[in-house]
């Protein structure tokens, strides 16, 4: 594909990590690392869209846990409503927004649960207050009232005293398998630069694309 050279972005940023680009991952951990230094908070925040037995889409915030060339990957309560959905449904998208940045990236693709060693080691790295509410709440299912949350809670962290926490068996990763990522970069008079990634399938080579904004 031809050079798509270096567009000025309106704030100075450039659009060129994408000159040379035959595959996604290089330009996004440009930009990751760019919505690091610049966005006020959890630059790492995604909105990942899934759908239920109807076809009904369902939306919710997240934050990126982990990626590489393999995917993206994000952790919850297999039990929750994103849970059962992924079970019935495994393909998903999700999108990142750095407003300060004028930047997002969507993308489109498979989903896959993570190892369970992975998951082991990214529940160990969490927050204890975090680990104790992952037994405590029966995530996405009707609650009576907060005190009955707070009791749950209240008896974890009796049960576990000061010793670790155990990864509860339906607390777990997912990965996003791509099989597309489209860049998007803000330009004056709505006329935004976007450039796609699409492959067929996991490991076929990937094809870039401009679109018109």
């Amino acid at each position: 594909m031809a050079n798509d050279g270096m567009m000025k972005h309106p704030l100075g940023l450039t659009f060129g990590d994408f000159a040379e680009a035959t595959e996604p991952f290089s330009p996004f951990a440009s930009w990751m690392e760019a919505a690091k230094t610049s966005e006020p908070n959890d630059p790492d925040a995604m909105a990942l869209a899934t759908v239920d037995a109807d076809g009904l889409p369902n939306v919710r915030m997240l934050l990126l846990k982990h990626w590489d060339s393999r995917g993206f990957v994000f952790y919850t309560n297999r039990e929750s409503t994103k849970g059962h959905e992924l079970k019935a449904q495994p393909k998903a998208a999700l999108i990142l927004h750095w407003k300060s940045l004028g930047r997002q990236v969507r993308m489109r693709g498979l989903i896959e649960q993570v190892s369970d060693s992975e998951s082991d080691v990214y529940f160990a790295s969490r927050p204890r207050g975090a680990q104790i509410g992952a037994w405590a709440s029966r995530q996405s299912r009707p609650l009576e009232n907060r005190a009955v949350l707070e009791a749950a809670v209240a008896r974890y962290t009796e049960k576990y005293g000061k010793g670790p926490v155990a990864r509860p068996p339906y607390w777990i990763g997912y990965r996003l398998v791509p099989l597309q990522i489209e860049f998007w970069a803000e330009q004056p008079f709505r006329l935004h630069d976007r450039i796609v990634f699409s492959r067929a399938r996991p490991g076929a080579p990937w094809v870039r694309t401009r679109l018109y904004p």
